[in-house]
């Protein structure tokens, strides 16, 4: 057998969404590059992408449908045919919806980010049953909402244009680790001479390598944002025609801004006045002097009480100094309302038999799996069903999470690649094919190019896509309806709304031939104005926000758990904790693989000296991480990486896979953000000791 290069997308959840380069020799995938003309992607890889074969060839693959046949927890399963598991599968879920069919509960995420093998057929199969829809919230909702209120719609600033921009921002994002095709286009512009400033609590490898790192305390964003629109306002270096022309309340804003001297925004955040001051006037005099100003705003300073919020302050910098006049100026959250997709045309809600079907929060799933049934909540959740995600790692209040999982009249299905943590807990485990073995589509967050995933080789073993999984199952519930029938690559054809003018010359036919397609959008969006928003301009003051019980204006909310907003809790637990993502994985992902777990060690808590001296903790030994949630034990490096009074905790290992079979999500706490729903987890308080031998 010949030979053959397939053309590819990276499915994991990064905002750089690379195109691939599969090379097949006799029906084995041998070798997995970038694309070199993909412009995002520029033929470079992280190194977990570029060790794929290892994942997709992985020792402990999925390979069969297995039933446990151990207690939950144990991980003893035994093979059984696929007749069997969709047999068992749908038996009980046809008996559940006899009384409520909400009663079932869909768990998926971003374990896959294609349009096809994830929210497609999944999403007809659970509207047709009338299962409890799931508000996916774990990761970037409280941002994009307030991104939404601001701007309009998750569209901000082009990728390609970051290495003109003079003076760059990189705000709660360790773009090394998780974003290292913006972090090229950053060093191109250092190179070029711009300035590079990283705001971020820890000193990340992103946050080492920029001009200048201001080290915030967390949620604290919010205030920093206010504290340079004082400065940018009272000492006039603010664009007055972009204002005028293209944005909406800046009296407001104005009256709203000079509540928030330096002095006071410098006390919150933890850091000098001078910091805040020479931010703001960096900031502002950049961009008066014409130079592309540019703010790369990650998810990161969203997970805390205030992170909405904070999202939306950072969105009316640009405006108010004009910076969106330029290509390379603006800020980029998100670009993922650029893209037209046809998610009604993919997830078919019209098959929905009850349109008041409850929805539950994902990020509350350790709660609610152990709700009783009750007139405000509904029936009792007694079926789950898991695919793309793994909950049991990634869920905040990981006690609880698991004692949902424990129970025995929960019936728990997962579609997966491994035996996760969750997959443990499993009832039935279905083999999931990966990447390299199936067709999708793929739009980003980080670029404006949809890129085609075509399959490489041939599904291992018994494994099979997500949405074939969906079709046995729906056929065996006999749901006739002829959407359930269309394949892979009719699925594919529906992703994209080509009625759009963004996407009229994409089409599936010609796009998983080229690989990749760029949308038809203009180079600076917001230029003269005409923001996606009800107004057509930025909305400094926001009125759709009265509505939902917000403050219409920008403003500071402090975190749940500090020591300034809870010192009662703070008496307990003095140290406010962070666990963004280790470099050599993503979320829970490729944690099993051997290179990339080897590469990052064991589990580990940054401490501060100070912190760590006061303590008595020396570096090197076990600590044990604790609050009134829950606990877990760790390997301590005294750094001073992490600002005092801080620990991070980089994350997110397998339970697993850890010396006491616990992971940072024992101490997080599923209380929500100010908007969007979405999960707080750095918006927590613990406290370390030594573990003693």
């Amino acid at each position: 057998m010949p030979t053959s290069t397939i053309r590819a997308a990276c499915p994991h959840d990064c905002p750089d969404t690379c195109a691939l380069l599969i090379t097949v020799k006799d029906g084995v995938a041998v070798e997995v590059k970038g694309d070199p003309d993909h412009p995002p992607t520029s033929g470079v890889l992280c190194t977990k992408v570029a060790r794929y074969t290892e994942r997709t060839y992985h020792k402990e693959r999925l390979l069969t449908p297995m039933k446990r046949i151990g207690k939950k927890g144990e991980g003893k399963f035994a093979p059984i045919s696929w007749a069997e598991a969709i047999d068992t599968i749908t038996t009980r879920l046809k008996k559940i919806a006899e009384h409520d069919p909400q009663a079932t509960l869909p768990y998926s995420y971003a374990g896959t980010m294609g349009q096809v093998q994830g929210e497609s057929m999944a999403a007809r199969f659970f509207h047709r049953l009338g299962a409890s829809l799931l508000d996916r919230t774990i990761c970037a909702s409280a941002g994009a909402a307030g991104y939404k209120y601001t701007i309009g719609a998750s569209v901000g600033t082009d990728l390609e244009q970051f290495q003109h921009a003079k003076l760059i921002l990189i705000w709660g994002s360790n773009s090394i680790a998780s974003n290292l095709h913006f972090w090229m286009r950053a060093q191109e512009a250092k190179r070029r001479g711009a300035k590079l400033i990283a705001i971020d609590p820890y000193r990340s490898l992103t946050a080492e390598k920029c001009d200048q790192h201001i080290a915030l305390l967390p949620g604290t964003d919010s205030a920093l944002a206010l504290g340079m629109m004082h400065v940018l306002i009272t000492e006039d270096v603010i664009d007055h025609d972009y204002i005028a022309r293209h944005t909406l309340g800046f009296e407001q804003l104005k009256q709203r801004a000079l509540e928030w001297p330096p002095e006071k925004v410098a006390t919150i955040c933890g850091i000098t006045i001078e910091e805040v001051v020479q931010l703001a006037r960096e900031y502002g005099n950049s961009a008066r002097r014409g130079d592309a100003t540019a703010i790369r705003l990650n998810y990161g300073m969203q997970r805390t009480h205030g992170g909405g919020m904070g999202v939306r302050n950072i969105a009316c910098l640009p405006a108010l100094v004009g910076a969106w006049r330029l290509a390379a100026g603006g800020v980029q959250l998100s670009s993922s309302g650029s893209f037209p997709k046809n998610t009604a045309a993919l997830q078919r809600p019209d098959l929905m038999l009850n349109k008041a079907t409850r929805t539950i929060n994902m990020s509350t799933i350790g709660d609610d799996l152990l709700r009783p049934s009750s007139q405000q909540f509904g029936p009792k959740i007694e079926a789950l069903i898991i695919y793309n995600a793994n909950p049991l790692a990634v869920a905040p209040e990981s006690g609880k999470v698991l004692e949902g999982f424990m129970r025995e009249d929960l019936f728990t299905v997962v579609l997966e690649h491994f035996q996760t943590d969750s997959a443990d807990y499993a009832d039935i485990i279905l083999p999931a094919t990966t990447q390299l073995e199936h067709i999708d589509v793929h739009t980003s967050y980080g670029h404006l190019y949809v890129v085609a995933n075509n399959a490489a080789i041939t599904p291992l073993g018994e494994a099979k896509p997500n949405t074939e999984i969906f079709r046995l199952l729906a056929k065996r519930m006999e749901f006739n309806d002829p959407c359930f029938s269309e394949s892979d690559d009719t699925l594919a054809a529906q992703a994209i709304n080509r009625q759009d003018a963004r996407a009229i010359h994409i089409d599936w036919d010609s796009l998983k031939h080229s690989g990749w397609k760029k949308l038809a959008v203009p180079d600076a969006p917001f230029a003269n104005g005409n923001f996606p928003t009800p107004s057509g301009k930025c909305e400094f003051y926001c009125e759709r926000m009265i509505a939902d019980a917000l403050d219409p204006l920008p403003t500071y909310i402090a975190p749940y758990e500090s020591v300034t907003s809870n010192p009662h809790l703070a008496e307990k637990y003095p140290l406010a904790m962070i666990s963004p993502p280790a470099r050599n994985f993503l979320n829970s992902s490729f944690v099993n693989v051997q290179s990339l777990r080897a590469t990052e060690g064991e589990p580990h808590l940054d401490m501060h000296p100070m912190d760590a001296a006061a303590r008595g903790i020396a570096d090197g030994c076990q600590v044990r991480i604790f609050n009134q949630r829950g606990s877990y034990v760790s390997k301590v490096r005294i750094t001073d990486r992490a600002r005092r009074g801080l620990v991070v905790g980089l994350s997110i290992w397998w339970k697993k896979l850890a010396s006491d079979g616990k992971n940072a999500n024992e101490v997080t706490s599923q209380r929500l953000t100010d908007m969007g729903n979405a999960a707080t987890f750095y918006d927590v308080l613990v406290q370390v000791e030594s573990v003693v031998p």
